[in-house]
């Protein structure tokens, strides 16, 4: 029997009063069932739950704030991404929610973040929907698994969900209806008006990004899988870049596709599930994760449907690009669940350049890939964004995770480098993006190139090939590669124009120098002069 029904007093902890029914823990069975009677979602040939997250298909960056406290707020890096709101416009957010949710239906589940048993923290999710209740049952680790009843875990940190609730901009200091609020004294997310589900995953990644690094740890934005000998490999990249894709690779074990730390006794998953982009999804190039989107328990945001044949359209973009599949990781074969590994022997930062000046692969010293992680470099390309023209635009993310990082990013940097140094890990700049021109002129990477790339990084062939240094980005580039033409390891051998390329090339160094700039007050004169030279 599910345990449904508990009493509601149990929640009164967090504020909440008087909830209807309060379902705790329900299984992924009882979920789908919660789900159809809803009408919150359809189940599609094979057994996945299609849903719609309705306005927002993706993050708000803009109604992410932390709370601006006393215990905090001299450590958090304070701008752009993290913005501040008054702790009593949080307090009296939180007591409308609070009276929102009274007399309806709630879905909690108990799970933890953090795979390594001696960091791990265990979170409570508070949902109204019962899809968001399945979403954190497949994206966290369940304790049952472990050993562990889920009663007897107390809750670190709670996560309040309550996507049809809106904010009112004028009198509670947000930007929109949406709101994601992180009060760290109160260990507490305050999620509202927005559907998207990733808000739940990240923002207990914020808050493990400013807890984990004052324990030593750093907290990373990457995947990471291991080899048949045990060696790891760590994979940083932002959002299109291939991180979640090149991580499941039938030859290695997966540890998770992308959020991990890195403490004294190596690599460790903070989730139990994967949430990977699904737009053309292919069997033949992605395998592990076109089986897995097909499965029982998986679900599909935004994904196209045909309600006649409930077969899934994973090319339709209609409603979005960010389509997302969201299932437990232990639907890629393979897997170490939890996902707990040693420390790395390969460290691989993953860009997808748009430009296509950058070389498929290239070697880095420590001090390259500090500034290489600072940089966080990535391409966006039209059609991507509104109001994107049609040449391709640089983004930097510093830490390849910028919107997530409570801290500055030089206490992540300083974390890696001592790492590296400590570990004598090899670093490697892959570039995912364009060859032969920029986007438009060009052609994407060919996936079957990079693979072989990373394979052979990997298992060490592709660190005793020749090199050859780039004058203007200071790369060291192998000049061959198992698998690959010799000509596809030059970008400037592929374009047509070398004039072009040169100039492209400046172009895109004279961005990395622009943006390295906002951090040199707290970055080494050896990092920085470990970036590209424009002149």
């Amino acid at each position: 029997m599910e345990n449904v029904g508990v009493n509601p007093k149990d929640l009164l902890v967090h504020g909440i009063k008087k909830a209807s029914t309060v379902y705790w823990n329900l299984s992924t069975a009882s979920l789908y069932e919660k789900i159809v009677d809803n009408n919150e979602g359809h189940i599609a040939h094979g057994g996945a739950l299609v849903v719609r997250t309705g306005y927002y298909t993706g993050r708000a960056p803009n109604d992410k704030f932390i709370i601006k406290e006393p215990s905090s707020e001299h450590d958090v890096w304070w701008g752009k991404v993290n913005k501040p709101l008054a702790e009593d416009k949080f307090d009296a957010l939180y007591n409308r929610v609070m009276v929102y949710l009274m007399g309806r239906d709630l879905y909690v589940q108990e799970v933890l973040a953090g795979a390594d048993p001696e960091f791990e923290f265990p979170i409570r999710i508070i949902t109204q929907d019962a899809w968001h209740s399945l979403f954190a049952r497949n994206l966290f680790i369940r304790p049952v698994n472990l050993g562990r009843p889920m009663e007897k875990v107390a809750p670190e940190f709670t996560v309040i969900h309550a996507p049809h609730f809106h904010a009112m901009p004028s009198q509670d200091g947000t930007n929109s209806e949406a709101f994601i609020l992180l009060n760290l004294r109160k260990k507490t997310v305050l999620i509202g008006g927005t559907s998207y589900a990733g808000e739940i995953k990240k923002s207990i990644f914020s808050a493990l990004n400013y807890l984990l690094p004052k324990k030593g740890i750093l907290s990373m934005h990457a995947s990471a899988n291991m080899g048949k000998s045990g060696d790891v490999a760590i994979f940083f990249g932002l959002s299109g870049t291939g991180k979640t894709t090149l991580s499941a690779d039938p030859e290695r074990r997966l540890i998770g596709d992308d959020e991990h730390g890195w403490s004294g006794r190596g690599v460790f998953n903070f989730e139990g599930g994967c949430y990977a982009k699904v737009i053309n999804l292919s069997r033949e190039k992605e395998p592990q994760i076109y089986n897995a989107s097909r499965k029982f328990a998986t679900i599909l945001e935004n994904v196209g449907l045909d309600m006649s044949t409930r077969r899934v359209d994973l090319d339709d973009n209609s409603l979005t690009e960010n389509t997302r599949a969201a299932y437990p990781i232990t639907h890629i074969d393979n897997v170490i669940y939890p996902g707990v590994g040693g420390h790395p022997k390969n460290i691989i930062m993953l860009t997808c350049d748009a430009f296509g000046v950058l070389p498929p692969v290239a070697k880095l010293s420590t001090n390259q890939a500090m500034y290489h992680f600072i940089s966080g470099y990535t391409a966006k390309v039209a059609g991507t964004e509104k109001g994107m023209g049609k040449e391709p635009q640089a983004t930097f993310s510093t830490c390849f995770g910028a919107p997530f990082m409570a801290l500055h990013p030089s206490v992540y940097a300083k974390l890696l480098g001592e790492k590296i140094a400590r570990h004598k890990v090899d670093c490697w700049l892959v570039n995912t993006g364009w060859t032969g021109g920029p986007y438009g002129v060009g052609k994407r990477m060919d996936i079957n190139d990079t693979r072989s790339i990373i394979r052979a990084a990997l298992d060490g062939s592709l660190g005793k090939a020749e090199t050859k240094t780039d004058k203007i980005f200071g790369l060291r580039v192998p000049l061959s590669c198992p698998g690959v033409m010799k000509k596809v390891l030059r970008p400037e051998s592929t374009w047509e124009d070398r004039g072009a390329y040169q100039a492209k090339a400046r172009e895109l160094a004279r961005k990395f120098k622009e943006n390295i700039a906002h951090y040199a007050d707290k970055t080494s004169k050896e990092i920085l002069e470990a970036g590209p030279n424009p002149e």
